[in-house]
């Protein structure tokens, strides 16, 4: 379930790798890896919060074709 705070929707991680369709490993690996640049935003659990915008760039990288590793 998204949250909205000061007018800007987020979304959790479970949401974000289903929307994303990636396991908690990868969207792990991607933020260690600094995918998103700057620090995810917390809530006051610690929980981490993702915007439309970050979950727009994991779906990109979800789906990024790398021809290097392509059978021609």
């Amino acid at each position: 379930m998204s949250l909205l705070l000061k007018g800007v929707k987020y979304y959790r991680t479970a949401e974000v790798c289903e929307l994303a369709g990636i396991s908690r490993t990868t969207l792990f690996r991607w933020l260690k890896s600094d995918l998103l640049g700057a620090g995810v935003a917390r809530d006051r659990r610690g929980w981490r919060l993702f915007t439309e915008a970050e979950v727009e760039t994991l779906k990109v990288e979800a789906n990024r074709v790398d021809g290097s590793t392509l059978n021609e």
